[in-house]
Protein backbone atom coordinates (compact mmCIF):
# COMPACT_ATOMS: atom_id res chain seq x y z
CA UNK A 1 0.00 0.00 0.00
CA UNK A 2 3.09 2.23 1.07
CA UNK A 3 4.21 1.91 -2.71
CA UNK A 4 1.23 2.54 -4.63
CA UNK A 5 0.87 5.71 -2.47
CA UNK A 6 4.10 6.91 -3.18
CA UNK A 7 3.47 6.22 -7.16
CA UNK A 8 0.40 8.71 -6.89
CA UNK A 9 1.86 10.67 -5.03
CA UNK A 10 5.15 10.82 -7.09
CA UNK A 11 2.62 10.92 -10.90
CA UNK A 12 0.34 13.85 -8.80
CA UNK A 13 3.74 16.12 -8.19
CA UNK A 14 5.22 15.49 -11.87
CA UNK A 15 1.72 16.18 -13.51
CA UNK A 16 1.84 19.44 -11.46
CA UNK A 17 5.01 20.58 -13.10
CA UNK A 18 7.31 20.89 -9.68
CA UNK A 19 9.28 17.96 -10.23
CA UNK A 20 10.90 16.02 -13.01
CA UNK A 21 12.52 12.54 -12.48
CA UNK A 22 16.39 12.77 -14.60
CA UNK A 23 15.37 10.22 -16.98
CA UNK A 24 12.01 12.18 -18.19
CA UNK A 25 14.99 15.22 -18.85
CA UNK A 26 14.78 17.29 -22.26
CA UNK A 27 17.54 16.57 -24.39
CA UNK A 28 19.20 18.84 -26.69
CA UNK A 29 17.82 19.05 -30.39
CA UNK A 30 20.91 18.59 -32.36
CA UNK A 31 21.91 21.67 -34.82
CA UNK A 32 20.79 22.00 -38.26
CA UNK A 33 22.92 22.61 -41.14
CA UNK A 34 24.23 26.49 -41.47
CA UNK A 35 22.26 28.19 -44.11
CA UNK A 36 24.48 30.92 -46.07
CA UNK A 37 22.60 34.14 -44.16
CA UNK A 38 24.04 32.37 -40.99
CA UNK A 39 27.36 32.71 -42.08
CA UNK A 40 30.15 35.07 -43.38
CA UNK A 41 33.06 33.74 -46.42
CA UNK A 42 36.22 34.97 -47.45
CA UNK A 43 39.88 34.41 -49.17
CA UNK A 44 42.38 33.67 -46.28
CA UNK A 45 44.99 35.61 -46.98
CA UNK A 46 47.54 35.34 -44.40
CA UNK A 47 51.33 34.52 -45.81
CA UNK A 48 50.84 30.73 -44.98
CA UNK A 49 47.72 30.83 -46.47
CA UNK A 50 48.57 32.60 -50.00
CA UNK A 51 48.46 30.49 -53.40
CA UNK A 52 52.16 30.43 -54.87
CA UNK A 53 50.77 32.11 -58.15
CA UNK A 54 53.92 32.95 -59.75
CA UNK A 55 54.85 29.27 -60.10
CA UNK A 56 53.21 28.00 -63.32
CA UNK A 57 53.03 24.51 -63.46
CA UNK A 58 53.10 24.04 -59.44
CA UNK A 59 49.80 23.19 -58.37
CA UNK A 60 49.04 25.13 -54.89
CA UNK A 61 46.29 25.85 -52.87
CA UNK A 62 43.86 28.89 -52.25
CA UNK A 63 41.79 28.82 -48.82
CA UNK A 64 37.89 30.13 -48.45
CA UNK A 65 36.90 30.21 -45.13
CA UNK A 66 33.03 30.35 -43.22
CA UNK A 67 32.46 31.40 -39.84
CA UNK A 68 29.39 31.14 -38.22
CA UNK A 69 28.03 34.57 -37.65
CA UNK A 70 24.52 32.85 -36.15
CA UNK A 71 23.57 33.44 -32.78
CA UNK A 72 22.65 29.34 -32.77
CA UNK A 73 25.16 26.13 -33.40
CA UNK A 74 24.90 24.50 -37.07
CA UNK A 75 26.40 22.60 -39.41
CA UNK A 76 28.72 21.92 -42.71
CA UNK A 77 29.15 19.07 -44.34
CA UNK A 78 29.65 18.12 -48.13
CA UNK A 79 31.48 20.55 -50.67
CA UNK A 80 30.88 23.72 -51.41
CA UNK A 81 29.54 25.29 -55.13
CA UNK A 82 32.42 27.32 -56.37
CA UNK A 83 32.28 29.04 -59.93
CA UNK A 84 35.23 31.12 -60.73
CA UNK A 85 34.49 34.19 -63.13
CA UNK A 86 37.02 35.47 -65.01
CA UNK A 87 38.65 38.59 -66.89
CA UNK A 88 39.26 37.74 -70.08
CA UNK A 89 36.56 37.75 -72.53
CA UNK A 90 37.20 34.18 -73.86
CA UNK A 91 36.99 32.68 -69.86
CA UNK A 92 33.43 33.01 -69.06
CA UNK A 93 32.24 31.14 -66.06
CA UNK A 94 34.30 27.71 -64.64
CA UNK A 95 32.59 25.82 -62.22
CA UNK A 96 35.05 23.76 -60.30
CA UNK A 97 35.12 20.01 -59.58
CA UNK A 98 35.09 17.93 -56.69
CA UNK A 99 38.01 15.80 -55.57
CA UNK A 100 37.31 12.24 -54.41
CA UNK A 101 37.79 13.20 -50.95
CA UNK A 102 35.27 11.83 -48.17
CA UNK A 103 33.35 14.97 -46.81
CA UNK A 104 33.18 15.10 -42.55
CA UNK A 105 30.08 16.84 -40.70
CA UNK A 106 31.61 20.19 -39.20
CA UNK A 107 29.57 21.49 -36.17
CA UNK A 108 30.44 25.42 -35.85
CA UNK A 109 29.38 27.07 -32.35
CA UNK A 110 28.64 30.93 -32.90
CA UNK A 111 31.41 32.90 -34.18
CA UNK A 112 33.57 29.68 -35.25
CA UNK A 113 35.38 28.95 -38.50
CA UNK A 114 35.72 26.33 -41.02
CA UNK A 115 37.92 26.35 -43.94
CA UNK A 116 38.01 24.86 -47.65
CA UNK A 117 40.54 25.03 -50.23
CA UNK A 118 40.99 24.97 -53.80
CA UNK A 119 43.97 23.48 -55.67
CA UNK A 120 45.11 25.56 -58.38
CA UNK A 121 46.85 25.04 -61.47
CA UNK A 122 49.01 28.27 -61.79
CA UNK A 123 50.51 28.88 -65.76
CA UNK A 124 52.64 31.45 -66.93
CA UNK A 125 51.70 35.74 -67.98
CA UNK A 126 53.44 34.29 -71.17
CA UNK A 127 51.03 31.17 -71.89
CA UNK A 128 48.27 31.68 -75.11
CA UNK A 129 45.02 33.72 -74.26
CA UNK A 130 43.00 30.26 -74.81
CA UNK A 131 45.24 28.43 -72.27
CA UNK A 132 45.12 30.65 -69.42
CA UNK A 133 42.01 31.07 -66.97
CA UNK A 134 42.34 35.06 -65.31
CA UNK A 135 40.09 34.74 -62.24
CA UNK A 136 38.29 37.63 -60.96
CA UNK A 137 35.87 36.64 -59.05
CA UNK A 138 34.28 33.42 -57.19
CA UNK A 139 31.05 32.57 -56.53
CA UNK A 140 30.90 30.70 -53.03
CA UNK A 141 27.81 28.28 -52.24
CA UNK A 142 27.79 26.52 -49.14
CA UNK A 143 27.02 22.95 -48.87
CA UNK A 144 23.16 22.24 -49.81
CA UNK A 145 22.48 26.15 -50.21
CA UNK A 146 21.06 27.73 -52.98
CA UNK A 147 22.40 31.03 -52.75
CA UNK A 148 25.92 32.56 -52.76
CA UNK A 149 28.63 35.06 -51.40
CA UNK A 150 30.30 36.85 -54.34
CA UNK A 151 34.30 37.00 -53.12
CA UNK A 152 36.94 39.09 -55.34
CA UNK A 153 40.11 37.22 -56.05
CA UNK A 154 42.60 38.84 -54.40
CA UNK A 155 46.19 36.57 -55.29
CA UNK A 156 46.25 37.45 -59.29
CA UNK A 157 47.90 35.52 -61.40
CA UNK A 158 46.05 33.08 -63.94
CA UNK A 159 45.09 29.26 -64.28
CA UNK A 160 45.65 26.79 -67.03
CA UNK A 161 42.38 26.30 -68.47
CA UNK A 162 40.80 22.96 -67.82
CA UNK A 163 37.12 23.82 -67.52
CA UNK A 164 36.34 20.93 -69.90
CA UNK A 165 38.99 18.44 -68.43
CA UNK A 166 37.67 15.27 -66.94
CA UNK A 167 40.75 15.65 -64.15
CA UNK A 168 41.42 19.14 -64.35
CA UNK A 169 44.50 20.22 -61.92
CA UNK A 170 42.09 23.35 -60.70
CA UNK A 171 39.73 21.66 -58.37
CA UNK A 172 38.05 22.06 -54.63
CA UNK A 173 38.07 19.88 -51.76
CA UNK A 174 35.26 19.07 -49.24
CA UNK A 175 34.42 21.62 -45.99
CA UNK A 176 36.95 20.91 -43.02
CA UNK A 177 39.80 19.80 -45.51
Amino acid sequence: MKTKMAAVALAAIVAAGTAVPASAATAKAAPTRCHTADLKAGFATGDDAKPEMGQPGKQTQAFIWFTNNSDRTCTLSGFAGVDMVGAQRTDGTWSLVRSAKRPAKITLGRGDTTDFSINLLPVARSTPQREKFVPVTFLVTPPNETKHFTLKWPFGGQILKQDGATHPGTYLNPVGQ
